[in-house]
């Protein structure tokens, strides 16, 4: 059983209900168990701090499968949460963050990735076999990333991968399926991830269906919300321990700026809203409430993955795009390339998601929404903490209750 070894903080003593814990990057951070709710800053004295360095000799780092960090010490045979370094945290000074924008919306994926050696970094991406997902991977690839095209169509994927290779030989591109209307089939994505031991840096969650007729997944669920939202809420799930091990990590979930127009608020968030029957169902309002679920999902998700040295942004790659989004019905494919002269190229496209990928000065910056590389002010909901408490629960509840009808 865990015990505390030692008061960490023996210089500025912390308040009845609080607690000191660092991330897995070195930052020290302050849980208020009262208030249920964290801190970077002393809850007295207002210092931040961060450790430094190496674990002391004989003490090792482990983590369990609820993705729980602990300590052991093999010299006197203890185990805590807490950090040894933790006793010899340094005091640093708040800079401001440098969000002077670098790009914008004419800026390309490979232009913001120019000079930089992504090797060693392992990235998957979901709906990387087109559009705005494909120049996404082969940006990520052509500098050295180890890209993983989570998709659908695989025979799609595989053309995509071999005109990534004829680019550029050594590009290291993979190619998975997954079909996100299929909890079993998300399910299956990351345990074969998991097989092949490979970390996890970056997490794009690109995958989206646009202008669907009103249809139901093998689980029973609204087409639109599930392959929005709910299946890239499992598979994060699914994947968040390999990412807590592969730490400093980033999950990037593009949503638009439609959500804006989601009628979703806290006294209606519940399964029938979320994933409506086809008498309630009108294929804007389910987009624009999945949209809206994106940037909720990827509040909650920074708050709670942050100390793990994991951070979470949603972003809009650009407005009325003509790639495969609108293929679903006539009438949106033809305003989508009427409207293709005067809007972003694919590569402009992916720029955004890319710079929320690989930005220096967003390596411990998360919770926020990105536009034309800048970031921006969402709508008031997708700010409305209890309304993103209330979708993570009630994704949970329809989670379970689906993966139960799965697994009988």
């Amino acid at each position: 059983m865990a015990t505390q070894l030692f008061d960490s903080d023996s210089e500025d003593e912390l308040p009845p209900g609080w607690e000191e814990r660092v991330t897995t990057d070195g930052k020290v951070y302050y849980a208020n168990h009262e208030k249920q709710n964290t801190q970077w800053k002393h809850p007295v004295t207002g210092k931040k701090k961060v450790v430094k360095g190496d674990l002391p000799f004989g003490w090792e780092r482990n983590i369990t499968d609820d993705g729980t960090v602990f300590y052991v010490d093999h010299i006197n045979q203890k185990t805590t949460y807490t950090d040894p370094r933790l006793a010899f945290a340094e005091e640093v000074k708040d800079t401001p963050l440098d969000f002077r924008q670098k790009f914008d919306g004419s800026s390309t994926a490979l232009q913001i990735l120019h000079g930089r050696d992504m090797t060693g970094k392992y990235v998957l991406i979901t709906g990387a076999n087109s559009g705005i997902g494909f120049e996404t991977a082969r940006s990520l690839a052509l500098h050295g990333a180890t890209v993983v095209m989570a998709c659908r169509n695989t025979q799609s994927a595989h053309d995509g991968r071999a005109k990534i290779i004829q680019e550029m030989p050594s590009a290291k591109v993979e190619v998975m399926h997954v079909d996100l209307a299929s909890l079993k089939s998300v399910k299956h994505l990351a345990e074969s991830y998991e097989e092949k031991g490979w970390p996890l840096h970056i997490l794009i969650l690109n995958a989206a269906v646009f202008a669907l007729g009103f249809s139901m997944t093998e689980d029973n669920l609204e087409t639109t919300f599930q392959v929005n939202h709910l299946s890239h809420f499992y598979l994060t799930k699914l994947l968040v321990n390999t990412m807590m091990r592969s730490a400093p990590a980033r999950i990037i979930i593009v949503s638009s700026e439609s959500h804006r127009f989601s009628d979703l608020k806290e006294t209606n968030v519940t399964p029938e809203k979320l994933s409506p029957k086809g008498n309630s169902y009108w294929h804007m309002s389910a987009y624009n409430n999945s949209k809206l679920c994106n940037i909720l999902f990827t509040s909650e998700l920074n708050y709670r993955l942050s100390p793990h040295g994991i951070v979470a942004n949603a972003v809009h790659p650009g407005n009325m795009m003509s790639s495969g989004l609108a293929r679903h019905w006539w009438f949106y494919r033809l305003i989508y390339a009427l409207v293709r002269p005067f809007t972003k190229s694919m590569q402009q496209g992916a720029a955004t998601t890319v710079y929320c990928a690989v930005a220096d000065e967003l390596s411990n910056v998360g919770g926020l929404y990105f536009n034309n590389c800048c970031c921006c002010q969402p709508s008031k909901q997708s700010e409305n903490k209890a309304l993103a408490v209330a979708l993570w629960t009630a994704s949970e509840q329809i989670l379970n209750k689906r993966l139960k009808t799965v697994n009988s």
